[in-house]
């Protein structure tokens, strides 16, 4: 009976360390498993269109108006982005209809690539 007993404690002290340190891991940055899957199904970079409104090459950046960019869960509004190579805004004007892809980068949300409307 007494190992029984002892068995029985020994069972519920395993059963609640391993349910503390689950907690811990889970407070410490590891990923929950269902948050893990919505990582990976996070869509991509995706084409949004915009029309541009101000194109400022000496500081590497464009005025936006635009439409929903769905990777980033963003609405549309208008906005200023950093780009992420300077040449792009060689090939833009204020007034241009665009598609565009924008990520996050950096804390900075940033064009990766513009292409004319069709």
């Amino acid at each position: 009976m007494k190992s029984l007993k002892t068995l029985l404690i020994l069972a519920a002290l395993f059963a609640g360390a391993a349910h503390a340190q689950s907690t811990i891991n889970s407070g410490s940055g590891a990923m929950p498993m269902g948050e893990a899957k919505k990582e990976a199904a996070k869509p991509s970079a995706e084409m949004a269109d915009g029309e541009i409104r101000k194109v400022d090459k000496e500081a590497k950046k464009i005025t936006i108006k635009h439409g929903e960019i769905k990777n980033l869960e963003m609405p549309g509004m208008t906005m200023v982005f950093q780009v992420k190579d300077a040449a792009m805004l060689d090939a833009v004007k204020a007034g241009d209809k665009i598609r565009f892809k924008a990520e996050s980068a950096g804390g900075a949300i940033v064009v990766t690539e513009i292409q004319p409307a069709r």
